[in-house]
């Protein structure tokens, strides 16, 4: 029977682990090898090894009512948009109120993590912890790893001919704190993710020029969408998640290609993705397309070589005296206290069923919390992925045979790199990911039933955002509030922009836009039939 469990990391993974094993009676002990809660949300001057490094500026590419944990919303008077500064406030507020804290050794390192020599029959592990330069071993019936990806930082100095001759300066992303450093000077910025433009945006300000090569292109969207709500409060619908999985693959991919293009035409800017119907992660920044026309930014090709001052790129143009070249070439995963061939279990690939569990282990001791992407946001995502941990821990839900995991795991495998191609993130549709997750604990929201039994919250449910709170509405881990922070997320999402009332606040009315999209072929085809 599980008691004891390691939790690996303190960050808002490691946070919802905690919790819900005090939901289930469990005794959560978490490592943190730092000082204070947060993971990639505690900003730090300078990076720290081993730990997730963010930029002074950064800000949330989630709305606040699409981010928070499922029974703990944010204060009304919260921006949609928070400042890591405001994120890591809601974190450790979070940690408090919920009295997590008690649970953390703070400045502790987990050094090895090995299965005892009894695991074939207990599913029991060897944590060995280091603090103040002290070794202590310490046996857990289950461990939770939650130490993000955030942390290794991928630098292909490899893939770059002549960069060993560049006499500027190089480095990788995760180093970047801010501007100042630059003023006045030539910078090429190389990756066309969300760090990659954020840096080059903030830099636009104080560089005397500053270029972004990209090898694939992306599409580039704004936090701001239709009719000034928040992007993800109006995309992230159970409703559009249907229309796209029922539709035929060329009619889906021809909508999702226009609305990308919507806002302004990539192929105009140099940003257009190479395979524009993949649904892989599009670029949040609201300035980019703004610089690139007031020419603070230029968009290039991949680099083909440097040059002792230069870069050469693929197009045969040449970016001349570069002062500093930044890699946002993105982080891969490790976990150095772990066996590699326990989470890479073939071909030296993350295989994990249901993104959260080795399909090869003997006992089902282990979670992998948070290594999952997707368009939707970490904290909702570690919190169900961490409450279907605990349900197989404690026996209430039972896993499948080791090769019916492993097929499980080939066939979404396949159906992912459709999707979004060939990735080194476990990348994944957010409501399908979630509802496949809360279908296995028993709580994913029955729709039918709420039509029959509640048809407002319903209509909220399945036209509106796919806001945690459905997660934590029926089922094991059910928050009585949940239904009344579904009926009120639009007022928290508008109290804080109205900070000038001039009339009644407006809100999305997605059912009548789909009652009137309906209704124009049937009066078309009435006034059809009254000239005839």
């Amino acid at each position: 029977m599980v008691k004891k469990v390691a939790i690996i990391g303190a960050g808002v993974s490691g946070l919802a682990s905690i919790q819900c094993c005090l939901e289930e009676g469990l005794e959560p002990t978490c490592f943190e090898r730092s000082n204070d809660v947060g993971g990639l949300w505690q900003f730090s001057d300078h990076a720290e090894e081993g730990r997730a490094s963010i930029y002074q500026s950064v800000f949330t590419n989630s709305s606040k009512e699409m981010m928070c944990f499922p029974d703990f919303p944010y204060p009304d008077d919260n921006p949609n948009y928070m400042h890591r500064s405001k994120l890591q406030e809601y974190i450790k507020t979070f940690a408090q109120k919920k009295n997590l804290l008690r649970y953390i050794q703070f400045e502790t390192l987990v050094s090895s993590i090995k299965k005892c020599p009894s695991f074939l029959v207990t599913g029991q592990w060897e944590v060995i912890s280091e603090k103040d330069g002290k070794q202590e071993s310490t046996i857990f019936d289950a461990v939770m790893i939650c130490s993000g990806h955030h942390v290794y930082p991928n630098l292909p100095t490899g893939s770059f001919p002549g960069l060993d001759k560049f006499q500027g300066h190089y480095f990788h992303s995760r180093d970047y704190k801010g501007p100042e450093v630059f003023k006045g000077k030539r910078v090429l910025v190389i990756g066309l993710g969300n760090s990659g433009c954020d840096i080059a945006v903030e830099l636009s300000r104080l560089a005397t020029q500053v270029i972004i090569s990209t090898r694939s292109g992306s599409w580039v969207m704004s936090r701001v969408w239709d009719n000034g709500y928040p992007w993800d409060m109006v995309y992230i619908t159970r409703f559009a998640s249907f229309l796209q999985n029922a539709l035929p693959s060329f009619v889906s991919d021809w909508l999702y290609v226009k609305k990308m293009n919507t806002w302004f035409k990539h192929e105009n800017y140099g940003l257009m993705p190479l395979k524009g119907t993949l649904r892989k992660e599009p670029v949040f920044n609201d300035e980019l397309p703004s610089c690139i026309l007031c020419g603070t930014v230029s968009i290039k090709p991949s680099v083909k070589e440097f040059t002792e001052t230069s870069a050469v790129f693929e197009d045969g143009t040449v970016f001349e005296a570069i002062d500093f070249v930044i890699f946002a070439t993105g982080y891969g995963y490790a976990y150095p206290f772990l066996d590699d061939s326990i989470v890479k279990s073939r071909n030296n690939e993350v295989i994990l069923f249901k993104g959260i569990f080795p399909p090869l282990m003997e006992k089902p001791t282990l979670a992998v919390i948070g290594l999952v992407q997707s368009l939707g946001a970490a904290i909702p995502t570690a919190d169900l992925q961490a409450r279907c941990a605990v349900k197989v821990f404690t026996n209430s839900c039972s896993l499948p045979t080791t090769n019916e995991m492993m097929d499980d795991t080939d066939e979404k495998m396949g159906k992912k790199l459709k999707w979004f191609g060939q990735s080194q993130t476990l990348q994944t549709d957010y409501i399908t990911y979630m509802d496949e997750l809360g279908s296995f604990i028993g709580a994913k929201p029955n729709i039918p039933w709420l039509f029959l039994t509640d048809p407002l919250l319903a209509l909220e449910v399945y036209f509106g955002p796919c806001s945690p709170y459905q997660f934590r509405l029926m089922g094991p881990g059910k928050w009585d509030g949940a239904r009344n922070a579904i009926l009120t997320q639009w007022d928290r999402t508008i109290k804080p922009t109205r900070t000038r009332a001039v009339s009644e606040a407006k809100r999305p009315q997605p059912f009548y836009n789909l009652l009137k999209i309906l209704l124009f072929p049937v009066l078309l085809l009435a006034v059809l039939l009254t000239f005839y």
